[in-house]
């Protein structure tokens, strides 16, 4: 299955195919110098079989973790490009998660002023959501993703096979974000939720969500408007994953649940309970709250959040930060 983002001179295709990571090869153009950015926690023969495809590779694998998506790590994959003569006609490849992405695209659109960049993502919450859409970045201090850039992916493989070897916990809060992009956007996905998600259903979830994000993205490629609905459930997630160990996943199930309808709080609830995803988290509330104001998205002394009062429809809405104190308090115990 081929799906193609329509984004003018600098459009891609997303193929997702089972088996396709060991014939990247015929779909990608590794003739050339290959920065291969994968994550300590890839299985190695996922690595092994791009490199073996590549006509000259230079690997480095980032120790997992948010902490590694960093300005350090960012110099040392340009350094390691620029001590391996990489010119502009050379690529970057991201094989891992959503951590890898970003930062592998940041890099990729720093060195020289921009060389091509290949996605290659290896968990449920990258193949659904952040390999796909232009967003790079990296951390500065306890702020996620304040530093980086938007640049597009010449190309984006998705390889539901490589999801096999995942931690369930893993899988669950990666369906996170595939339940986000229902609520926002697709009704009858959420009931496919409702009715039961199985690993027999997994391509055709994340199909449906890329599906989402295309048109969403081919609307706002900046974020500049309507792409702010898919922060759904993220205001009040971030402030949440800062200060605690909860997946990025799991804190915007959190997000999610504070910020619909009590209708669809009510049907929400057992799907998170299904997918084993938490419904609420012991933690200081206060922290949260501050962690949230330190968010990239507050503008002015309001926060633009993502309200949801039906299935699959969704609506932006200004608020002062104080006013979410409430909201957060229906979570965070």
């Amino acid at each position: 299955m081929v799906i193609s983002m329509d984004l003018g001179p600098d459009s891609y295709d997303i193929v997702l195919e089972r088996g396709v990571l060991r014939r990247a090869g015929e779909t990608l153009d590794l003739n050339r110098k290959v920065m291969l950015v994968t994550d300590a926690g890839v299985p190695p023969a996922y690595a092994d079989a791009i490199e073996a495809q590549c006509a000259s590779c230079t690997r480095r694998a980032v120790a997992p973790g948010e902490a590694r998506k960093s300005f350090a790590e960012l110099e040392a994959i340009l350094t390691e490009m620029l001590q391996a003569g990489f010119t502009r006609g050379d690529c970057v490849v991201a094989l891992g998660g959503g951590m890898v992405g970003d930062l592998a695209g940041f890099a990729a659109s720093c060195y020289m002023r921009g060389v091509d960049f290949y996605n290659l993502p290896t968990t449920v919450l990258s193949q659904v959501d952040s390999s796909i859409g232009g967003k790079t970045a990296v951390n500065l201090g306890d702020i996620k993703n304040i530093a980086g850039a938007f640049y597009q992916p010449k190309k984006v493989l998705i390889d539901a096979d490589v999801l096999q070897t995942l931690p369930a916990r893993q899988v669950s809060a990666g369906l996170a974000e595939a339940l986000k992009s229902s609520l926002i956007r697709d009704a009858a996905l959420f009931e496919r939720f409702e009715r039961g998600v199985s690993a027999d259903d997994m391509e055709d979830v994340i199909a449906a969500s890329l599906r989402i994000k295309k048109d969403v993205v081919e609307q706002d490629e900046k974020e500049r408007g309507l792409r702010r609905i898919l922060n759904f459930g993220h205001t009040i997630g971030h402030g949440i994953e800062a200060v605690t160990g909860l997946y990025h996943g799991e804190c915007v199930a959190l997000g999610m649940l504070a910020m619909c309808s009590d209708a669809v709080r009510g049907r929400l609830l057992p799907v998170l309970e299904s997918l084993r995803l938490p419904t609420s988290v012991h933690a200081d509330a206060e922290r949260v709250y501050e962690a949230m104001l330190h968010d990239k998205k507050a503008v002015g002394g309001s926060l633009t959040v993502v309200r949801v009062e039906t299935p699959g429809d969704c609506a932006l809405e200004p608020v002062a930060p104080e006013s979410l104190r409430e909201k957060i308090a229906q979570v965070v115990k």
